[in-house]
Formats: structure tokens, C-alpha cells, sequence
């Protein structure tokens, strides 16, 4: 049984076809009330790259604030189908959400609590829908 949260995270790409499927998923399955949405365009590949210390720097402090100050329970890592700033293909995207999570567990958030999963969002049936990445079969998403 998941843990309810009044507040939970996710770092997320700025496309806006991807927003309402993650914080609808993230309501109902984690019965959180608000999602703080830390949004970035290919914020897997930035975080699992490691290439735009300035960028991935910002995002942290954002996980920090929500994490400090709005006690937020929960982080998840967000990559989506048709990324336009992250042009790779799903399975490749997988991989950096399992990269971008040990990322964020890095930045010592799981000694406070703080659940770190990863999502992906699909288009199934002209609607986008979230689903969390199992990360022990990395491409399987449930």
C-alpha cells in the first residue's frame, strides 16, 4: 500500500500533452492533493547525462523546496513518447529514467523518506496515459 502524501513531485518535460496524465496518476495513486511540477524540456536526458550542470542544479533546488517545505513524500522522473527534447526512443528513454533516478536518490533524498520512481507516458488510443517504470525490468512499464 502507497503511502498518502499531501504533496509529491515530479520532474517532468514541459510538453503540455504530458502534465494532467502525470498528475492524475500521481493523485490517484499516491492520493496526493498537489503535485509541484518541476518542468524542463528532456529532463531525463539532462539528468541522466549530466551535461548542463546550471540546469540539473535548478532542478535539484526545485526537488529541495518541495521536498523542505511542502514535505513532499514522493519524486517521480517523467520521460513520454514523441519527446521533442529528447528525440530518442522509448527504450532509450527508459534507460535514462533509471539512470535519472539514481540521480536524484543522489541527491540524498531517500534518507529523508522521499520515494523516487520513475513514469512513462504513453499515447494509447489518441490519449496519454502514465505508467510507473518497473525498474527491475527497465522497459516494462506497468
Amino acid at each position: 500500500m502507497v503511502k498518502k502524501c499531501s504533496f509529491v513531485t515530479a520532474i517532468n518535460c514541459m510538453d503540455g500533452r504530458v502534465q494532467l496524465p502525470v498528475i492524475n496518476w500521481l493523485k490517484e495513486n499516491y492520493q496526493a492533493d498537489y503535485v509541484d511540477m518541476i518542468t524542463q524540456s528532456g529532463p531525463i536526458k539532462l539528468l541522466s547525462e549530466n551535461k548542463e550542470p546550471g540546469v540539473v542544479a535548478a532542478i535539484k533546488r526545485c526537488v529541495e523546496i518541495s521536498v523542505e517545505r511542502h514535505g513532499s513524500c514522493l519524486v517521480a522522473v517523467v520521460g513520454h513518447y514523441d519527446c521533442a527534447g529528447n528525440p530518442v526512443g522509448k527504450e532509450e528513454q527508459l534507460k535514462q529514467i533509471a539512470a535519472a533516478i539514481e540521480v536524484v536518490r543522489g541527491w540524498g533524498v531517500a534518507e529523508k523518506g522521499v520515494e523516487v520512481i520513475g513514469l512513462w507516458v504513453d499515447a494509447l488510443g489518441g490519449q496519454c496515459c502514465a505508467g510507473k517504470v518497473r525498474l527491475g525490468q527497465v522497459g516494462r512499464v506497468i
